[in-house]
C-alpha cells in the first residue's frame, strides 16, 4: 500500500526545498483520488491545500498552501514581489505584469509555482510563473505571473 501522505510530501520537498512536505502536509491530511487510485487533491481540515497535477506530476497551489509555505520559508525564496500599487488587483486573482515586478527570489523558472507578494512581503496571491527570475526584472512588457487564486 502507497503511504499518500508520504508520497506528496516528497514531491513537495523537491519541488519547493526541504521542509515544504511538512509545512504544507500534516499528519491530519485527506486524498481526493481519481477513478484509477491516483492522488488528485490534498485537503486540510476540509480546505484544499494543493492538487497534484496529472500531466506534470507536480503540486499547484491554493491559497491555504501558499499561506503554508509563505509561513515555512523566510524571504525571499518562492516570492515575486510586485509594487505596492498593484497589491490589490493581484490580491483580487489578476496576472502579475513584468513591469510591476520589484524583485524576485533568483531561483525562480518559467513554470514554477510561485508566492506572489507585495513589497511588505504580505501573501497576495499563489500562480505560475511564466518568467524565470531574471527575464521578469529584465523584461517591462507581458504578463510574468499566471495568478490561479488571490487571496479576495
Amino acid at each position: 500500500m502507497v503511504d499518500n501522505l508520504r508520497v506528496v510530501r516528497v514531491i513537495a520537498d523537491y519541488q519547493f526545498g526541504g521542509g515544504a512536505g511538512k509545512a504544507l502536509f500534516p499528519e491530519s491530511c485527506e486524498f481526493l483520488l481519481s477513478k484509477n487510485g491516483k492522488i488528485r487533491q490534498i485537503l486540510d481540515k476540509g480546505k484544499r491545500v494543493a492538487t497534484l497535477k496529472a500531466d506534470t506530476g507536480l503540486l499547484t497551489l491554493s491559497i491555504e498552501g501558499a499561506r503554508r509555505l509563505h509561513t515555512a520559508f523566510g524571504f525571499p525564496k518562492l516570492r515575486v514581489v510586485v509594487a505596492n500599487e498593484v497589491s490589490e488587483f493581484v490580491a483580487e486573482g489578476k496576472s502579475v505584469f513584468a513591469k510591476h515586478v520589484v524583485a524576485v527570489d533568483e531561483e525562480i523558472r518559467a513554470n514554477d509555482e510561485v508566492l506572489v507578494v507585495n513589497e511588505k512581503d504580505e501573501l497576495l496571491a499563489t500562480g505560475k510563473a511564466l518568467l524565470s527570475a531574471f527575464e521578469m526584472l529584465w523584461l517591462k512588457r507581458g504578463v510574468a505571473v499566471k495568478v490561479r487564486q488571490g487571496i479576495k
